[in-house]
């Protein structure tokens, strides 16, 4: 005879082996958060850029040289 898995047990059985599984890997599911957080943040920046103005890429180079100069790495 074969067993059978009603939806009740299988589910029961599932949210266990999930709890195992976050218990356990807990590092694994922070990374994975944090990557889609910053995934996101990088989204949400693009489609900012994309209703911003343009700007010469000698001017980000400015910009970027007076953040080295205030960071004191320039």
């Amino acid at each position: 005879m074969q067993p059978s898995l009603n939806s009740q047990t299988l589910k029961q059985t599932f949210k266990q082996a999930l709890v195992e599984v976050l218990h356990e890997e807990h590092d694994v599911l922070r990374d994975v958060f944090a990557e889609a957080i910053e995934d996101l943040a990088l989204a949400e920046a693009i489609r900012a850029g994309q209703d911003s103005e343009l700007v010469t890429r000698g001017a980000v180079f400015e910009v970027l040289e007076v953040l080295e100069v205030l960071e004191g790495k320039g």
